[in-house]
């Protein structure tokens, strides 16, 4: 694909063929060295781990292009951190910090022609992956793995995320047990939410929004993205042992804290204190943040409605733009956030 043929104003969240990737392999107890390929194929065995036990996992982060022109990578460091803690959660050899790093930055500058210019609310998202290569017919761990990380030019995740959209609230599902992967990024946590996920699609939905597995008396999170919600000047977010740790949503926990004033919680959230918030929202770094225009409880028939013009609330605005502009350049990084590619 050449860059020169980008629509940079109607991208989608899809993938694209872009530039270069970059991959590096784990052999006899140690990793090797970065190498760049043009192929977006893989050749593994088709007994690999990955396949058959899903021992794999991968993480998500978007590099912007600011007014000036410089190319931020925002929080590779958190991202190369939580894929360590993926690879330790499902017997994987971990990635170093400073490799994954390495990798991406190479990524980016092999990429830095789809890098979307200033001003089209478009980025670069990055996807590292890695991923168990052994042959394996019995469940065991494997002693051969694959890391790649790859990158093309990315639009909006959620349709409508500037203004508000539905979702749904359901006990038929569980997208993750307690204690057990639901706090990594590892592909059987979003396989889980695939029936789910359609199903609400059908209805009209946005996505899912789950409760916890155990009890089915809180919010945990939706299949794709942390929830969050402002009540009382205070921005309020899910306590579970089930979900995803967002960068994005820490992110805006830091900046609703100190940039905003606000009160931080970081607690269970009853079902029933839907009805108390002022405003909700779906965060993750694919979503940014897609403000919910209601929730519907479909089980038992009850809607908790955020918007009722179908506008995001002020809070929510006040948030996305600290972000946005602390990702390209518009706003001082004072969190120690990004990365600059030149």
């Amino acid at each position: 694909m050449e860059s020169k043929s980008m629509d940079w104003a109607n991208l989608t969240f899809g993938y694209k063929k872009a530039g270069p990737n970059v991959r590096c392999k784990y052999e006899n107890g140690k990793w090797g060295a970065l190498t760049f390929s043009d192929s977006d194929n893989v050749t593994i065995s088709i007994a690999a781990t990955c396949l058959h036990y899903g021992q794999e996992a991968f993480e998500g982060l978007k590099a912007f292009r600011g007014k000036d022109g410089r190319i931020r990578i925002f929080r590779m460091k958190d991202n190369a951190e939580r894929m360590m803690l993926s690879c330790r959660g499902i017997r994987m050899a971990e990635m170093p910090v400073e490799l994954f790093c390495e990798a991406v930055t190479k990524v980016v500058e092999a990429n830095k022609d789809f890098v979307p210019p200033y001003g089209y609310g478009a980025s670069l998202y990055i996807r590292p992956l890695i991923f168990g290569t052994t042959p394996r017919v019995g469940v065991s761990p494997a002693s051969e793995f694959e890391f790649i990380v790859f990158a093309m030019p990315v639009g909006l995740y959620f349709k409508g995320d500037k203004e508000t959209t539905p979702f749904m609230l359901t006990r038929k599902y569980d997208r993750a047990a307690p204690l057990g992967t639901g706090t990594y990024k590892v592909g059987g946590n979003y396989a889980a939410g695939m029936v789910a996920g359609a199903e609400a699609h059908d209805m009209g939905y946005s996505a899912v929004f789950y409760l916890d597995a155990r009890e089915k008396k809180y919010i945990d999170e939706c299949g794709a993205a942390n929830f969050f919600a402002i009540k009382n000047n205070t921005y309020i977010t899910p306590e579970s042992t089930s979900i995803l740790n967002s960068i994005t949503n820490r992110s805006l926990q830091t900046i609703a804290e100190k940039i905003l004033g606000m009160k931080v919680e970081k607690r269970k959230v009853p079902v029933e204190e839907l009805a108390t918030f002022e405003e909700a929202g779906a965060c993750g770094t694919a979503a940014i943040i897609s403000p919910v225009e209601r929730i519907d409880d479909v089980d038992k028939g009850v809607s908790y409605v955020f918007s009722k013009d179908g506008k995001a609330g002020p809070v929510y605005k006040k948030l996305l733009h600290h972000l946005q502009a602390i990702q390209n350049g518009d706003e001082e990084d004072h969190f120690g956030w990004i990365t600059y590619i030149d």
